[in-house]
């Protein structure tokens, strides 16, 4: 099977090629990136000389270029995205332009030659906040933030090219990842090097805003599974059942370091901060998967991960 993989330098993106390289050996991978800040080619620097992995630097939004490798290829996974949610406040035009018309470009190449599959990355933010139970891949979408609203789009264009033109197309909604190779921008990598680094770690609000981590390998898992066992059409959440407080992942990462909470510091809480995440995945678990790693396992692997590569996260720091 030969794969495109779109945003393949990211922190998702990279860790599935690594994921799928190693587990199939008979696969070739074609790897999409325009190289923004968020993407790093440092992230795959281990397997830059695999035969069965190409990469070619291009924008999703040209839709020359995309046809033209879509047409060698077998499956599209669309993991390219805007993803930071602070940014898409400050500035919420690439988001559209990436999430949404970047994804259409993509469904319309997966149209047009015909390929087996188009896996759509999402995320469980597109649903909004829940204060109680948990979301269904049935449930309403209420995106709080640019970002997430991007995203929901993204979504709908998807379910209508399934539903106009019939193309095989499946969605997956994750809960929060975390794990290696993710920008020092999100929450568990900033709050790991600013211990590291002696530096308050930053919590929005009260720090009582609830996530469900899962750490990035069982995700990979899940897409993988959903790719060669997902029922065209049908949307899979995928989560861990890790429903925490953002303060305690702080608290834990500090234990783990051997530093004080004190060293925690409650800043003024974002626009339209979502309480709480919390997805139903009894669709994914049906296909027979489950999450592999605890809670404390990932965020142990997490650290010492961050630990040991102090210069692949402060050469992105220093490239601001």
């Amino acid at each position: 099977m030969k794969l495109l993989i779109t945003g393949g330098l990211g922190f998702i993106g990279s860790n599935f090629i690594r994921y799928v390289l190693s587990k199939h050996l008979d696969h070739h991978i074609v790897d999409l990136d325009v190289i923004t800040y968020a993407a790093n080619p440092a992230n795959l620097k281990d397997i830059e000389n695999d035969p069965r992995y190409t990469f070619i630097k291009g924008d999703i939004c040209d839709r020359k270029l995309v046809e033209k490798v879509a047409k060698e290829v077998d499956v599209i996974i669309n993991f390219a995205a805007e993803s930071h949610v602070d940014r898409s406040i400050a500035e919420p035009e690439p988001f559209l332009r990436t999430n949404v018309i970047g994804t259409q470009v993509l469904l319309e190449a997966a149209r047009r030659f015909d390929h087996e599959k188009f896996v759509q990355i999402s995320t469980d933010e597109v649903y909004g906040s829940i204060s109680s139970g948990s979301f269904k891949e049935e449930d309403p979408l209420r995106p709080s933030s640019p970002y997430a609203a991007s995203k929901a789009a993204a979504d709908m264009l998807a379910h209508s090219y399934i539903v106009t033109y019939g193309l095989p197309v499946v969605i997956t909604r994750s809960t929060n990842n975390f794990g290696p190779y993710q920008h020092p921008e999100k929450l568990i990598p900033k709050l790991i090097i600013n211990a590291i680094s002696g530096k308050p770690l930053p919590i929005y609000g009260d720090g009582k805003s609830v996530r469900d981590w899962l750490y990035v390998v069982d995700n990979c898992e899940a897409i993988d599974l959903i790719l060669r066992k997902g029922r065209s059409g049908k949307i899979y959440n995928v989560g861990a059942g890790n429903e925490k407080t953002n303060l305690k992942i702080a608290t834990f990462i500090l234990k783990e370091l051997g530093k004080p909470n004190s060293m925690i510091e409650f800043v003024k809480d974002r626009p339209g901060h979502d309480r709480r995440y919390s997805l139903n995945c009894g669709k994914l678990k049906a296909l027979g998967w489950k999450p592999e790693y605890p809670l404390e396992k990932g965020l142990k692997e997490t650290v010492k991960w961050y630990t040991q590569n102090v210069k692949w996260w402060k050469k992105i720091k220093a490239a601001g």
